[in-house]
């Protein structure tokens, strides 16, 4: 009875805004099925690690060795010491995803790339607000919609603020089909909105789809070497999804592997939920820098469409370039129900696919290239 007392006595306005924010990310998981699958592990873990005396953490009054809560030693094993949640899942990504959109039509590689300048503007912008460089670094990354990526780069340069980077890059990612047909109706016309695209349905040799992940992998690495961990990774799990002699691994890495992992990263990432932490101003700040990276990021693929549409004879979509952030398949889904909402018989789904693939690739070269020029 005196121990219930206590631990009541021991909570705070703090601790009861985390639960507040648990029950909120567990709603719109449930209620509204945003990502389910990240955000109720992630608001479920953040209502254990702030209730006082929880030993989901390690009690720091226990002897070395002893005491060890599973959520911190999920986070310092898992993410801390190796990266190896973000990276694992990477595999399952891999396996899950079809080049051949981006095979048959490359040109949508450009869209890719083009649908990360918004991480180095928040960069920039982050700076100026008073962060510093590995800070603002690791804020703008949030803008690929990549979770892993934005964990890895945050974790390598030991950013002050990895807790609310983490919840807010998923949280962005989850978000995705409320944020982003606001964002493509700003900044597109119903007449561009309308644009047909015939899709080149050819096939790809199964030779030239074994050697692509492998090729882009070689290429990759020679341009950021710091991105091999996510970018072999992907193409590793693509490699074992294309390879023909390994269905039953690349199932269960797209499956079993993926889900597993998805919900130990979840409640994992809660550790840094902590309301001692994580309640400040600085996450505001990075709630606002996360959503700007995001926006600029889909703009910045839309634009890339409009530039190209000036020196084509096939038109694109400019929809498809607001695919070309990293959120697969989230962000391809929809582009294409925005389509068909458009014009029932303009199907974009394989071209919003190939761009969308292509920005998962490119957001791990930039998660990349930023570790590389900060550290």
């Amino acid at each position: 009875m005196n121990f219930l007392i206590e631990t009541v006595a021991a909570v705070t306005w703090q601790h009861v805004v985390m639960w507040l924010i648990g029950f909120l990310l567990i709603f719109l998981a449930i209620k509204k099925q945003m990502e389910p699958a990240l955000l109720l592990p992630i608001g479920f873990g953040a209502i254990l690690v702030n209730i006082p005396f929880s030993n989901v953490l390690t009690d720091p009054n226990a002897a070395a060795g002893e005491g060890a809560g599973i959520i911190q030693w999920l986070f310092e094993v898992g993410i801390e010491a190796s990266e190896a949640l973000p990276i694992l899942l990477f595999i399952g990504i891999g396996a899950m995803i079809d080049f051949e959109p981006l095979i048959v039509n490359p040109k949508l590689m450009i869209l890719g790339a083009f649908a990360q300048i918004g991480i180095f503007l928040t960069v920039i912008l982050a700076v100026l607000m008073g962060f510093s460089i590995n800070d603002a670094a690791s804020i703008g990354i949030i803008g690929a919609a990549d979770g892993p990526t934005s964990i890895l780069v945050a974790m390598k340069l030991a950013s002050n603020y990895i807790g609310p980077i983490m919840v807010v890059a998923y949280s962005y990612m989850a978000l995705v089909p409320i944020i982003q047909p606001f964002v493509i109706k700003c900044c597109t016309t119903k007449k561009e909105r309308l644009i047909r695209m015939d899709y080149n349905g050819k096939k790809v040799s199964k030779s030239v789809k074994i050697f692509f992940p492998i090729i882009i992998t070689v290429i990759s690495g020679l341009i950021a070497p710091k991105s091999l961990a996510l970018v072999g990774f992907l193409m590793f799990g693509n490699l074992i999804k294309e390879c023909g002699v390994l269905g039953s691994l690349a199932d269960t890495a797209k499956t079993t592997l993926a889900n597993l992992i998805t919900l130990l990263l979840g409640i994992t990432i809660a550790f840094k939920m902590q309301a001692e932490s994580f309640l400040s101003l600085q996450t505001l700040m990075i709630m606002a820098l996360g959503l700007m990276a995001f926006v600029f990021d889909t703009v910045g693929g839309i634009m890339c469409a409009k530039v190209m549409n000036l020196f084509s004879k096939k038109k694109i979509n400019p929809m498809i370039g607001a695919a070309g952030i990293s959120a697969f398949p989230m962000s391809a889904r929809v582009v294409h129900k925005m389509g068909l909402k458009e014009d029932s018989t303009n199907y974009l789904l394989m071209h919003a696919v190939g761009a969308n693939v292509s920005g998962q690739i490119a957001s791990a070269i930039v998660g990349g290239l930023i570790i590389g020029l900060v550290l």
